[in-house]
């Protein structure tokens, strides 16, 4: 069964979760970067951050530390980066993308995208920093290259997404898979998708649970080849809730997995589509009604959004577009943070156009009860290995 999953442990994040964010000014008051990576420490982070009661930002790099194949790190009020763990063993997951999720214990579990001898891992890291693989992927029909964050349980099962293996479809590599991994390393996979028409292929997002069911994202799949919004049930049973479009009137290719509201409807983020075909921001109701709450334009307004969105308790939207927001970066922009309020109205809070300052994020959001929010950006800084920074109206 799928029993109360959160994308982390409320007690120890809590003020990460409950949030009251009052942001609502054209531009921000304040953008800090908080630490600036220097390839030795970490290199290229991709992975949303968490945060827990103390203040401790903690994430992944893909890139990086010791040697040189990515880490897990921790970055303290005071700014002082420690690396908890860097990968390159010979029994170790390398180069990770997502990000940490906890238990009540104060593990860390997450994923690596490849390993030595397999195609990615699980792995649990404890508070002395000791590493545990818990399960590798071999490939094929036991799913391969992790690269979305795992949720947990309260009996401490983790589930997740992998985006190929599963069976033969998608050229043969597979088109991706759910899986859940017991405390003791039993992996089960819940769903093999297709990619035939009218089902999701590669999941690159991660999962969440309302009651008895799991809720995400496919990259490609559906009816029209655009990326899925689907759900799963305890049983394995999946149902697509909306197949992407594509054009003016529908996103497309969504990266990011959904938020869910007190209500049932889901918002997200497609990478592709809208009106002007620099992505959208979407709502899924809980009766299959679709909506674009927001059609990127380029330019100032962002392009290109990549990750998925925090809610707060005033039905406010925040995110980061991976493009746009200025001319640097070659024309393109260098991304944007921005926030959607519940009428639709848009404001960037902040556009990267220095590289100091970092450029192109990809991560979501996390918040704290100070109306701050953070985030990474997986290149720029000091020596072009990324940046944490914080943002404030």
């Amino acid at each position: 069964m799928f029993r109360a999953l959160t994308l982390s442990n409320r007690s120890l994040l809590a003020s990460v979760f409950a949030l009251s964010l009052s942001i609502g000014y054209a531009e921000a008051k304040s953008f800090v970067v908080l630490h600036a990576f220097q390839g030795s420490d970490g290199a290229n982070p991709y992975s949303t951050l968490i945060r827990d009661g103390a203040g401790n930002l903690y994430g992944t790099t893909d890139g990086g530390g010791a040697n040189g194949l990515g880490t897990v790190f921790q970055l303290a009020p005071d700014g002082t980066e420690t690396v908890l763990h860097a990968f390159g063993g010979a029994s170790d997951g390398i180069l990770p993308v997502a990000g940490l999720i906890t238990d009540k214990a104060g593990n860390f579990y997450g994923t690596t995208q490849d390993a030595t001898d397999a195609y990615g891992a699980v792995f649990k890291l404890a508070p002395d920093g000791t590493e545990t693989v818990l399960h590798y992927f071999p490939g094929g029909t036991d799913g391969a290259m992790p690269v979305a964050p795992l949720a947990i349980d309260k009996a401490g099962n983790l589930y997740g997404t992998t985006q190929s293996g599963g069976g033969d479809g998608c050229h043969g590599t597979g088109c991706g898979i759910a899986f859940e991994i017991t405390p003791d390393g039993t992996e089960t996979v819940l769903y093999s998708f297709t990619g035939k028409k009218g089902d999701g292929a590669t999941p690159v997002a991660g999962l969440i649970a309302k009651e008895k069911y799991l809720y995400g994202t496919t990259l490609y799949g559906g009816a029209d080849l655009y990326g899925t919004v689907f759900r799963l049930a305890e049983d394995g049973s999946e149902k697509v809730l909306h197949s992407f479009a594509g054009g003016p009137g529908d996103g497309a290719n969504p990266e990011a997995g959904v938020t869910m509201d007190a209500a049932g409807n889901l918002y997200g983020t497609s990478y592709d589509g809208g009106a002007y075909q620099f992505g959208a921001v979407f709502r899924l109701a809980s009766d299959g009604t679709i909506s674009l709450i927001h059609s990127f334009a380029g330019g100032t307004d962002g392009a290109y959004p990549m990750a998925g969105l925090l809610l707060d308790a005033s039905g406010n939207l925040y995110g980061t577009t991976n493009n746009g927001g200025s001319n640097a970066c070659q024309g393109s922009g260098c991304g944007t943070v921005f926030k959607i309020a519940p009428d639709g109205t848009e404001t960037v809070l902040h556009a990267f156009g220095h590289k100091s300052e970092g450029r192109n994020p990809e991560a979501s959001l996390i918040g704290d009860r100070r109306g701050n929010l953070y985030g990474t950006t997986p290149y720029g800084g000091t020596d072009n290995f990324g940046t944490i920074f914080k943002v404030k109206e």
